[in-house]
């Protein structure tokens, strides 16, 4: 039984779609992972790929000029945690961890990223100290990431109540170290400045010479590359914007051509897809 390839609700986006399945050979699809391709889990590092989301890859990457990846993780564990590298048909699949800042090349199963920003250890290592000054922060964790590290309170007594409370205090302890602070969901990660997914993309549309661009993403962190895919259209080149469906961020769908419930529904979307092109 085919999936339903379902219609963008915005001109702009089914302009996007339309440009996409004329010429898929000059496409590129891009995807979040964490809450996109994967569900959102407590612990960070228990996070995996819906079983079908490499399958679907696998089905729609030699349709499309390529699929990329574009998320927060080190290159390297979204590669683990997708399975993307034992994936068949995913030879043209990019991961750009740390927001662009590495990339993991399926061709050559290689990893290339510059060296990491000094305020990056100097921050987590006074990360114990800053979260145990916060009232209300018991329960909060600390994901280290190389190029980055986030403090996740999902597993706090009141998950809002302890984001809301280290926000200034994460902040001034980024400032500190020359860093950002970017928030998601339930959690603070405090990055180099300069590294978002808008640029990541923009920057990966134009080494392909990408004619069409589809973006699929969940969280804050996204709305960059929601502006990039709004900036491309802006010069021509046709774009669809995905909002993997949550209760927890709602600035994405209200900017989104397309809702889907998901990563469920992402994988309903990619196999959808993958049938039209090959139809």
């Amino acid at each position: 039984m085919g999936s339903h390839l379902p219609a963008p609700t915005t001109a702009a986006g089914r302009d996007g779609l339309a440009a996409i399945l004329e010429r898929p050979g000059e496409a590129v699809a891009a995807f979040d992972f964490d809450g996109t391709l994967a569900d959102i889990v407590p612990d960070p590092d228990q996070a995996r790929a819906h079983p079908g989301a490499a399958p679907a890859l696998s089905r729609l990457a030699p349709g499309l000029r390529s699929v990329a990846v574009i998320t927060g993780r080190p290159a390297d564990l979204a590669v683990e945690y997708g399975g993307f590298a034992e994936a068949a048909g995913l030879d043209h699949l990019v991961v750009l961890g740390h927001y662009g800042a590495e990339r993991w090349d399926a061709a050559d199963r290689q990893i290339t990223a510059p060296p990491p920003h000094p305020g990056v250890a100097a921050a987590q290592a006074e990360l114990p100290d800053v979260t145990a000054a916060v009232g209300g922060a018991d329960g909060a964790t600390v994901e280290e990431k190389g190029r980055a590290v986030a403090v996740h309170t999902r597993r706090a007594a009141d998950p809002q109540g302890a984001f809301e409370a280290l926000r200034e205090p994460l902040r001034r302890l980024a400032e500190r170290h020359g860093l950002i602070v970017e928030p998601g969901r339930l959690v603070l990660e405090l990055r180099p400045p300069g590294m978002d997914k808008g640029v990541a993309l923009t920057d990966y549309v134009r080494e392909t010479g990408a004619t069409a661009v589809l973006y699929a993403g969940d969280d804050l962190g996204d709305l960059a590359a929601f502006a990039a895919v709004e900036r491309l259209r802006s010069q021509g080149v046709p774009g669809v914007l995905v909002c993997s469906g949550s209760t927890e961020v709602t600035e994405l769908a209200q900017r989104a051509d397309l809702v889907v419930d998901g990563p469920a529904g992402v994988v309903d979307l990619l196999t959808a897809l993958a049938q039209a092109i090959g139809r």
